[in-house]
């Protein structure tokens, strides 16, 4: 066990679980399309997010640190992802039109956990944080990916189903639009908050 497995849980608790990209998207989507449609974008942060942890931490943290300007590069191309996802999700169509569109996909989530400049920042300060190089790498490794798998998969789904209880309110087509310009817009917000 980790013997700060406390303070690792609490902290990718409270980073996984507060608003960002991944989240707000989960909720847009939960909204629009239920649960079974997010699942391909829950899967995606689930995978992507965990795979994202266990590369850094078998390496790319290295390479960051010799060459920060990958991490900036990384950063400004999820924040132009982040931005098509706002503007396609605050144009998204009625819901009878919107069924089959759901602009969540497995793929673009997974790889999206690689630009996503909220996670990787996270991930850049769990394995620099709680895993130390030499006898205990394996072990620490372990739990620090576990955890980020686990909390990644509260998150993810929590967020979903906020956005399903919010449909239960949603009795007209404006109701709709609105919900969906203000996911639009916290999208927006989440890229000025990186640059802060």
């Amino acid at each position: 066990m980790h013997p700060e497995i406390l303070s690792l849980s609490l902290f990718m608790l409270g980073t996984s679980c507060s608003p960002g990209p991944n989240n707000i998207v989960a909720s847009y989507s939960g909204f629009n399309f239920g649960v079974i449609k997010t699942l391909p974008h829950m899967l995606g942060v689930i995978l992507g997010f965990t795979t994202m942890v266990c590369v850094l931490n078998f390496g790319l943290i290295n390479i960051f640190k010799i060459y920060p300007i990958i991490q900036e590069f990384l950063k400004i191309s999820g924040s132009i992802f982040l931005i098509y996802l706002a503007y396609k999700i605050a144009l998204s169509k009625n819901l009878k039109e919107n069924k089959k569109d759901n602009p969540v996909k497995f793929i673009e989530t997974f790889f999206f956990q690689f630009l996503n400049p909220k996670g990787v920042i996270v991930g850049v300060i769990i394995v620099s944080t709680y895993v130390e190089s030499g006898s205990n790498f394996i072990n620490y490794s372990f739990w620090v990916i576990l955890v980020s798998f686990l909390c990644a998969l509260i998150s993810i789904t929590f967020w979903t189903f906020v956005g399903k209880f919010f449909r239960k309110f949603a009795t007209n087509e404006k109701f709709i639009k609105i919900f969906n310009y203000v996911m639009a817009s916290l999208l927006l917000a989440c890229i000025g908050t990186f640059y802060l």
